[in-house]
């Protein structure tokens, strides 16, 4: 896992979810393709995607529940996969720091 992007765009308005608990910044690749860096504040949250994501953990720790699945632990340096059109809980006992990759 890297610790910087380099040569990106960042857009300035931030995505605010869950009255602040969740903010994220888009970062946006010479490619076109796009990144979000963000933060979880310790709460319990459903999050509903459109596209494959993959969620590096960069610090802290959550439990995540994809659907139809058990609980699993995530601390920094793991990620996990949600595939698109799904959903899933996440639980954060302290803030959690994430960067998240869109397929």
């Amino acid at each position: 896992m890297t610790t910087q992007f380099d040569n990106v765009t960042v857009l300035k308005q931030g995505n605010v979810y869950f009255d602040g608990k969740c903010v994220s910044h888009t970062v946006v690749f010479a490619d076109g393709s796009k990144k979000t860096l963000g933060v979880i504040l310790p709460s319990s949250l459903t999050f509903s995607t459109g596209v494959a994501e993959i969620m590096d953990v960069t610090s802290g720790s959550c439990r995540v529940r994809q659907k139809g699945q058990a609980w699993t632990t995530y601390s920094s340096g793991e990620s996990f996969e949600v595939p698109a059109n799904s959903s899933f809980d996440i639980e954060t006992l302290e803030t959690l720091n994430y960067v998240c990759h869109y397929a």
